[in-house]
């Protein structure tokens, strides 16, 4: 079990890495429909840039993530960098499509003059329905997300109680080098069951 011990950290980081992406996603949506109102107003997409962080820490505090991102690229732009750079930027650092996809349309619509504000709307619209369409996988797939939990504990439940109930029944399996190599074996053939069962579960939209 050491090497999964090992894993451990490698997959917490990474699942809240996740967590902390789909947060972000979600107060982009907000962020577009901001700056879609600023831009209807007659603001310049650098002032909308600037007036739609303090909208932004209204609803999601000054520590939110797109708050400070927002901030982040207002200052920038105050040191003569363009919009474009700086979006593009902002969509590495997320690692988001929808901002990637958005920072590149960005950057044409303003080279053509086009209608950012429509954009802005269109883009907040795209990210809605995709977290409604994920909201809803998530919905129909719960009580088998569920059920995975739990078939993913039976082995080690099974293994606890039998040692429990019948001390030294797995002495063979664990004390000699031939049990330890087919019980390495299934303990692998574990691990690729539960990673294929995770892959079919992880729906992307």
């Amino acid at each position: 079990m050491l090497p999964c011990a090992l894993a451990g950290p490698v997959l917490e980081k990474r699942r809240r890495l996740e967590g902390r992406k789909k947060e972000l996603a979600g107060q982009f949506k907000e962020s577009m429909m901001v700056l879609a109102s600023s831009l209807s107003a007659g603001y310049s997409i650098e002032n909308a840039l600037a007036a739609s962080v303090e909208e932004l820490a209204m609803l999601f505090g000054n520590e939110g993530m797109i708050v400070r991102e927002f901030a982040f690229m207002v200052q920038q732009i105050r040191t003569n960098r363009s919009v474009e750079r700086v979006l593009e930027d902002f969509a590495k650092r997320s690692g988001l499509e929808d901002v990637q996809n958005f920072a590149e349309v960005f950057s044409v619509a303003k080279r053509s003059s086009g209608d950012l504000g429509g954009i802005m709307r269109h883009t907040a619209e795209i990210i809605r329905d995709k977290m409604q369409v994920r909201e809803e996988i998530l919905t129909m797939t719960a009580s088998r997300q569920f059920e995975q939990k739990v078939m993913n504990m039976i082995p080690f439940f099974i293994v606890f109680y039998v040692e429990s109930a019948s001390p030294g029944f797995f002495g063979q399996m664990y004390g000699s080098g031939l049990g330890r190599v087919l019980m390495s074996i299934c303990l692998a053939m574990y691990l690729v069951s539960y990673i294929l069962a995770k892959k079919i579960l992880e729906i992307e939209v």
